[in-house]
């Protein structure tokens, strides 16, 4: 009886190696953390049945020409069951996700035409998207013919890659590795891709990815992988199955793994558009309050509106107003757990309408980034001052910002 010679042990590690060369031939991403997630995630593609949860990876940019769409046609190479779309129905994609042929990598490009800010969103998609995060996501559908109509459940758990301009609803970017794609430089180069040659080389590693999925899924499946420091919540659940795939493939993979993950859930923090509340308390506190403990919203409006780099000038071609301002604030709440209102405040020239640190400290502790480290003369230099207890409105001067040398706060902490 002849011996059964083992099949050769596949080397993960060097695998990634060479499915992130082949991005690298084709692909020109913003930062190094890019081709680490990116790599892992067309790992994971092949090992979505041993997840709880996926990853989806979103690359977005602000113009055309950024190398979007060229990121997924060599995912498309790389995953099992690539299915490209532009605009599918949800029901196509509950269908295609059921169908009998096994789970696709769904690969949606110009996702800007369902959500961008001349689509209007399209609820059922955001539906199905936000659904397929999780294993076990399920919409109900009706199925039959004409009025023989039958409820029934289809999945949308899939692994899923998306590309567009601009941004996406928060709910979709919170479950997304997001890379943030511009225009190459002219020092930057890349190969021509050539799909009659080019994609069977990715598929012969696609084929190399589904064989070694298959020796490491028991250990994918059972694995509970340490996250870096400070990675915890919403992205901790997205970079868990990469964190196991890197894990999974050894070598250096590991501890690129944790910091591409750093890199990327820090990046998507200081880019986060999602959030305009955060955006507000953290700009209330770091320039308008500054240690103050209450301003009135003439004063609020006033420093938020002459920020530069803000974004309160130009919200849907409105600026900021004191209706927008309260709208914004009462999503929070106090530490009474009551919605965060503007209150009145008793100043020389009356009572205006504002809002007191003490109403938004539970919120700028829950939801806003450490504050900067601050100069001796920061908090008296970006909020508009008072002299001698004269409200701005009313300083004969008219003058709006003082020298730090000369002002106080405008509404002071009591001691």
């Amino acid at each position: 009886m002849t011996a059964t010679t083992p099949a050769p042990s596949i080397d993960g590690g060097g695998l990634l190696d060479e499915v992130e060369a082949f991005h690298r031939r084709f692909n020109v991403f913003p930062r190094e953390a890019a081709y680490v997630a990116v790599t892992l995630w067309d790992a994971h593609a092949h090992l979505i049945d041993a997840f709880d949860g996926t990853a989806r990876i979103a690359f977005l940019s602000p113009e055309p020409g950024s190398g979007k769409s060229r990121a997924l046609e060599i995912i498309e190479t790389l995953t099992p069951r690539a299915a490209t779309t532009v605009n599918a129905s949800p029901n196509a994609l509950f269908r295609l996700v059921e169908a009998p042929e096994g789970t696709p990598t769904l690969l949606f490009d110009e996702i800007d035409t369902v959500f961008g800010p001349k689509a209007g969103g399209d609820e059922l998609v955001r539906g199905f998207l936000n659904s397929g995060y999780r294993r076990g996501g399920k919409s109900l559908r009706c199925v039959g013919d004409g009025s023989n109509q039958n409820a029934a459940w289809f999945s949308s758990f899939c692994a899923v890659a998306m590309a567009g301009l601009g941004s996406l609803p928060d709910t979709i970017l919170t479950r997304s590795v997001i890379i943030r794609m511009r225009k190459r430089a002219p020092n930057e180069t890349v190969e021509p891709y050539r799909r009659r040659t080019h994609e069977k080389q990715g598929n012969a590693l696609r084929d190399q990815l589904a064989k070694w999925a298959d020796t490491v899924r028991d250990q994918v499946a059972d694995a509970w992988p340490v996250m870096p420091e400070g990675v915890s919540d919403r992205p901790a659940d997205v970079w868990e199955p990469l964190l196991a795939v890197a894990d999974a493939a050894g070598g250096d993979w590991p501890a690129r793994a944790r910091a591409a993950c750093l890199e990327l859930v820090r990046a998507a923090t200081e880019n986060d558009e999602a959030s305009l509340g955060i955006r507000l308390l953290t700009d209330l506190r770091d320039t308008v309050f500054c240690g103050a403990d209450r301003v009135p919203t003439a004063v609020i409006l006033e420093c938020l509106l002459g920020m530069d780099d803000g974004p309160w000038a130009d919200l849907d071609d409105k600026p900021l107003n004191s209706r927008s301002l309260a709208k914004l604030l009462g999503q929070y709440v106090t530490a009474g757990n009551k919605p965060i209102k503007p209150r009145g405040i008793r100043t020389a020239a009356g009572f205006p309408k504002g809002y007191y640190a003490d109403d938004l400290t539970d919120a700028w502790t829950r939801y806003c980034p450490p504050p900067p480290p601050r100069s001796a003369t920061s908090a008296t230099s970006a909020t508009p001052q008072v002299n001698g207890g004269e409200s701005v409105a009313d300083s004969p001067s008219g003058t709006r910002h003082m020298s730090p040398e000369t002002a106080t706060p405008l509404f002071p902490v009591a001691g």
